[in-house]
């Protein structure tokens, strides 16, 4: 009797907490649906702030509450929602110039590049550009290069000492532990897998991470030289002797033209749009700003679209969220896109490190199946690799950053294995079998030689598959392919000279080719995924409801409940069935 009492109160609190959720969330909901009209205001003689001190995705995300539609998310604080914003401030009379106020970037080199060129589009226009900065990191400063006049902070310190990268080796690690990976890999610069293998880094690895963070290096170096009319010896030289650690010394090695504070700088803003230095400087965020142009840019009334499908993070078998890029919301995309007759081509835009070798075939086949009824033109962020690449390999073109970081061309397989770990501990585990290899992998043991050809016959298959889907995309010889491949990778310049992509630039070029294409020259833009949320489940997530099952768990016990489950199961199905008379958990 008491169970009962308590499940119906808890029931009964469930479903008050919901009305009051649904009506609270019902008003705001309605203040959130405010056009972004009244939302920001832009007034006359206004400066945009470019500060991007929050994480910088190539894609805002969109997601949808089917039960809650007035929850539903477009963010508009993308890359290339950013990107929009600065571009349409050339063209607002109210924006009389940016100011790059105390920035700390988080973004990639390839996106930071890519708002960089953003920037010195918008100086064509003949408004200013000013940064100031207290400190500046070496990305900051790469952004802030390309304004008109750098200020610095009087007692401010910069970071401009050039690239490097850093990598930790676990082999003694595993042996004095216990705990180790078991490693199988088909090429010699797959080196994502190194460290569980060695204590120092192979030379094949050193060489193709000093190749790319040379390349990288040295794009950033001559833009900055274009900008700043120093030589990129000269950046060298500033670099390898921290010739710019200090406001002085940055100020003397021209690297910044202004010592001073920051009411200064605002003094010297204002001064410049002909305001009263008495009053206050009218400013809007660049966040702000970028919702205000979206709407703005809706109001585009062409028929033709092309579609934007962005893949972005580590590549997973399943569904996918903001976070992970699977075949399932992968499929759903593009297949809405290939069949919505208003979309003319779509653009892949791609930054991903690879993952799932199984999943990234998945979505090969749904952009092959798209292709032969659309163009595909794909383009690449920061990073495009491994499963990345993978993915890439089929479109008609490729356009890569120069400072895209692509290929890896190649496959390993790693199983954490516990044996020693076990041993240690005084944990012996025992296996009983019904045949030979009804042990593919366990824990408790380490793989023999008999596993270990298996998992590499599998590695050898995937590899022979990956090379043979890059020849036919990038129409190659299959051995050519291989000479490049081997788990290397490129940066974008690289990759343009071996043959990996077709052209160097970012998402605008990537949708001037795909307008191409399509032979049309009017166009708006629909972005994907659309990500589709279950509300309930997040309020769950989030630990402000129990889930019924875990309430059921909590009043009848583990045991209890399993067994409720199982019934439930049976009571579900209908009409015969071959079923296994009882429940076993089979490993």
């Amino acid at each position: 009797m008491d169970f009962i009492k308590r499940v119906l109160s808890t029931v009964t609190g469930i479903i008050v907490f919901f009305v009051i959720c649904f009506f609270g969330l019902f008003l705001i909901g309605l203040l959130l649906g405010s056009s972004s009209d009244e939302l920001v205001r832009v007034k006359p003689n206004s400066v945009l702030e470019l500060r991007l001190d929050f994480p910088i995705k190539d894609y805002a995300d969109r997601i949808e509450f089917a039960e809650y539609p007035f929850l539903n998310e477009d963010k508009k604080n993308g890359l290339f929602n950013i990107i929009d914003a600065i571009n349409y401030a050339a063209t607002d009379d109210r924006i009389k110039g940016i100011s790059i106020d105390n920035n700390f970037i988080s973004a990639g080199i390839s996106q930071t590049k890519a708002l960089r060129n953003a920037l010195l589009k918008f100086k064509e226009s003949g408004k200013f550009i000013v940064a100031y900065a207290d400190i500046y990191t070496q990305k900051d400063y790469y952004l802030s290069s390309v304004a008109d006049t750098i200020y610095m902070n009087p007692a401010g310190v910069m970071a401009f000492k050039g690239l490097y990268s850093e990598r930790l080796y676990f082999k003694d690690f595993q042996e004095k532990t216990g705990f180790k990976m078991e490693v199988v890999r088909f090429g010699k610069y797959k080196s994502a897998v190194e460290p569980f293998l060695a204590n120092e880094m192979s030379d094949e690895n050193r060489e193709q991470i000093s190749v790319y963070l040379n390349g990288l290096w040295s794009e950033i170096k001559q833009d900055i030289s274009k900008s700043r009319n120093i030589s990129t010896d000269r950046l060298n030289v500033i670099a390898d002797s921290l010739l710019g650690r200090t406001s002085d010394l940055a100020k003397k090695a021209s690297l910044i033209d202004k010592i001073a504070y920051h009411d200064e700088y605002i003094d010297d803003i204002k001064f410049s749009i002909g305001m009263d230095l008495n009053d206050d400087l009218e400013a809007v965020t660049i966040a702000d700003y970028a919702v205000y142009t979206a709407n703005k840019l809706k109001s585009n009334s062409s028929k033709n679209k092309i579609a934007v499908i962005y893949a972005e993070g580590d590549i997973i078998y399943g569904e996918g969220d903001e976070e992970t890029v699977g075949q399932g919301v992968m499929s759903v995309s593009l297949k809405e896109a290939r069949e919505d007759s208003r979309i003319k081509a779509i653009v892949l835009r791609i930054n991903s490190p690879g993952g799932s070798a199984l999943a990234s075939e998945l979505i090969w086949r749904e952009i092959a199946l798209t292709k032969k009824v659309k163009p595909v033109i794909v383009s690449m962020g920061d990073v495009a690799a491994s499963g990345g690449y993978y993915i890439a390999c089929h479109a008609d073109r490729i356009i890569a950053e120069p400072t895209t970081i692509t290929g890896s061309i190649g496959v390993f397989g790693i199983l954490p294995n516990g044996k020693q770990l076990a041993d240690n501990m005084g944990i012996n585990a025992e296996q009983v079998i019904t045949n030979k290899n009804a042990i593919s992998y366990s824990f408790f043991e380490p793989l023999n030689e008999e596993q270990r050809a298996f998992i590499k016959e599998e590695i050898v298959d995937i590899y022979e598959l990956f090379t043979y889907r890059v020849s036919i995309g990038r129409h190659m010889d299959q051995d050519d392919v291989k000479a490049i491949a081997q788990g290397r990778v490129w940066t974008g310049v690289d990759a343009l000279n071996n043959g990996l992509v077709d052209e160097l630039g970012g998402l605008d070029l990537a949708l001037q080719r795909a307008s191409e294409a399509a032979e049309i020259v009017d166009y708006k833009i629909e972005e994907f995924p659309v990500y589709e949320k279950d509300f309930d489940e997040i309020l769950s997530d989030l630990g402000l409801i129990k889930a019924k099952e875990t309430l059921l768990k909590e009043e009848l016990g583990e045991e209890s409940y399993r067994i409720y489950k199982e019934i439930k199961s049976m009571s579900k199905k209908k009409g015969i069935q071959l079923l296994f008379p009882y429940s076993l958990e089979i490993k």
